[in-house]
């Protein structure tokens, strides 16, 4: 039997989604839009003006996230912030107040949990451009637009950001090296893409992505696995270069221990994606 601090938990769970609103199942045509003159019949014409959500899932990251919001306010004043406060047991919601859209979580759901809640929110509210941004402030700001363009190009679905393309530097502990090494060889042999950091949280979504992760998106360390699913799926998948800061503040969601463990859990669940069709071919919700 539930206890009832767990039982109050899902009710505040459920009516959080119904606040976000339901999303629409994947023979709902309403929301098609013209496609590109490209031949690509899953192509979509870009919008000369889009309606863009930078989503920031934050777990205690109280000291970062107010200054974050403020820095993205600043390089992308077209844009709305959503931060998703993940169950925090800080202020993080509080100082992420005023500038910006805030969703509390009532408890711990995990990146996969906090993103999708962004995406529904970003679904539901019809934004073009969804742009994940890590709560710890090692994403600039003024890289944004590099994603958002990549996306308005319409060459592309999804991007990611990646710290190791081009002449910048990004140091990391052996174990990580190690372990995005091994990630990276797996996506290429399951895929034959060619993405040097399959773990980065800086990306971005079209409409037809930000649909498809809003009707069903990975728990716990997703990064690697939609890459994996995405292209599966027929979706265009790309990797720009962009720089990025070191850790300054707060702790990063991943110990040692758990890195290991992350990097085991994460190479089981590319082998089983290989199985799992969540996407319907790229055609969640007629897009």
């Amino acid at each position: 039997m539930e206890s009832p601090a767990a039982t109050a938990d899902m009710e505040q769970m459920t009516a959080l989604y119904r606040q976000l609103g339901p999303i629409a199942q994947p023979q709902d045509t309403a929301d098609v839009r013209p496609q590109a003159e490209t031949g690509d019949s899953t192509a979509l014409t870009p919008v000369a003006h889009p309606k863009i959500l930078l989503i920031i899932p934050a777990f205690n990251e109280g000291e970062s996230v107010a200054k974050l919001v403020s820095r993205l306010r600043l390089a992308v004043p077209e844009a709305d912030v959503l931060v998703v406060d993940d169950g925090s047991t800080d202020d993080t919601a509080r100082r992420a107040c005023g500038s910006s859209y805030v969703v509390s979580l009532p408890f711990n759901l995990g990146i996969g949990g906090a993103m999708q809640t962004g995406y529904r929110f970003a679904e539901v509210h019809g934004y073009d451009i969804a742009v994940q941004v890590d709560g710890d402030g090692q994403h600039r700001p003024g890289q944004v637009q590099r994603l958002v363009q990549q996306l308005m190009d319409g060459k592309t679905d999804f991007v990611v950001g990646s710290r190791f393309l081009g002449e910048g530097h990004y140091a990391q502990k052996p174990a990580r090296l190690v372990g995005g090494w091994l990630l990276r060889w797996m996506l290429r042999q399951l895929t034959g893409l060619h993405i040097t950091d399959c773990t980065s949280g800086f990306r971005a979504a079209n409409r037809r992505v930000i649909r498809a992760f809003a009707h069903w998106y990975p728990e716990d360390y997703p990064e690697p696995e939609v890459i994996l699913l995405l292209h599966r799926a027929g979706y265009r998948v790309a990797e720009i270069a962009v720089t990025m800061r070191q850790r300054r503040r707060g702790q990063s969601s991943i110990s040692y221990i758990g890195g290991l463990f992350y990097v085991v859990k994460v190479a089981t669940c590319l082998l089983l994606d290989m199985a799992r069709r969540p996407y319907n071919n790229g055609k969640v919700g007629g897009l």
